[in-house]
């Protein structure tokens, strides 16, 4: 799925420090958001098929993770949720653990259930719902 020559660097500053960072130090234990814990999602672009990678916040239960496509409570679903509605095969890296993944857009019910564990892991996310009018969207990011 990744190669390097079709790798394409997000627009945004901080995404793509961090991104280097994850790549220089091997781990994305050497970088944070608000002093929690990331992951790296390496995915295709919905639109242009070329790899993306984003740091997300690290969401786990049980050895599965979840993505809050929340863009701090922004009006508008952040690019990445595109991304993975397009092109659900992940790869996912916790520290120095990489492993390829299945990212499936939770349903109400499931939703409600993960939710609390979402703001457990980052509390912002409350805010950032009440902050917007849409429901803010949550993948479970499956081992394969």
């Amino acid at each position: 799925m990744t190669s390097v020559d079709d790798y394409l660097p997000s627009p945004s500053d901080w995404v793509r420090h961090q991104v280097e960072q994850i790549a220089e130090t091997g781990t994305t234990a050497s970088v944070d958001i608000l002093g929690r814990p990331v992951v790296l999602v390496t995915m295709r672009g919905a639109r242009t098929g070329a790899v993306r990678k984003v740091p997300l916040m690290r969401v786990e239960r049980d050895g599965v993770y979840a993505a809050v496509a929340s863009q701090g409570g922004r009006p508008d679903h952040p690019q990445w949720y595109h991304n993975l509605r397009a092109h659900p095969e992940v790869e996912l890296q916790d520290g120095t653990d990489r492993f390829r993944a299945h990212a499936r857009e939770l349903g109400p019910e499931e939703r409600a259930e993960w939710w609390p564990v979402c703001v457990a892991a980052f509390p912002p996310y409350a805010q950032y719902q009440e902050k917007t009018d849409r429901v803010i969207p949550v993948f479970l990011l499956e081992r394969v």
